[in-house]
């Protein structure tokens, strides 16, 4: 057999001529069935003359080209998509990236806005702390001073009450009255 030449061509026919056979029962399909064979096709056992399908080498060097061309075509269109697709995860990536650090700026916003807030409020506390000290310490004062002059005034009212009962005595002995105030 020489390059480009076509000795015999050979088709046969499948039995089963519905791809779809196996899903719908037969039994379901209200076509007459025919049944082909090697008597019923011409083209069964066809064989031409070698002479009469000599082709040129031109048009399947031009068709491997064109199949190659398609190849490359294909190919092309793959790598195309590939880069895009590459594009696209890199930008995606990018904007994800952009989010988190935007997140993450915001969250240390919130660290230093909270810091300065605890520092403040620490402050506050040191300051109420301090002045409540200073009430504890001045009230300990009040209370002794309050004690001191409880003592003093009950001191007072003692030598007052002897003072006046000495004065009613020696009173009611000088004026013969009998009055005693005790």
């Amino acid at each position: 057999m020489q390059p480009g030449e076509v000795t015999s061509l050979q088709y046969l026919i499948p039995s089963n001529l519905s791809p779809y056979a196996t899903h719908f029962p037969m039994a379901q399909n209200n076509l007459p069935t025919m049944q082909l064979n090697e008597f019923s096709n011409p083209l069964y056992n066809f064989q031409g003359p070698s002479q009469v399908h000599d082709f040129n080498r031109q048009p399947c060097l031009s068709s491997n080209s064109t199949s190659d061309e398609a190849d490359e075509q294909q190919q092309s269109l793959i790598n195309e998509r590939k880069q895009r697709r590459m594009i696209s995860n890199r930008e995606s990536a990018r904007r994800s990236r952009m989010r988190k650090q935007k997140h993450l700026d915001e969250l240390w916003s919130q660290v230093l806005w909270l810091r300065n807030e605890n520092h403040q409020l620490i402050d506050k506390l040191n300051q109420v702390s301090d002045c409540h000290d200073k009430v504890v310490q001045e009230n300990v004062q009040l209370k002794e001073q309050t004690s001191e002059l409880r003592r003093m005034l009950t001191e007072l009212q003692g030598k007052q009450r002897a003072a006046w009962t000495g004065f009613l005595i020696r009173d009611g002995e000088i004026s013969g009255g009998g009055w005693y105030w005790l």
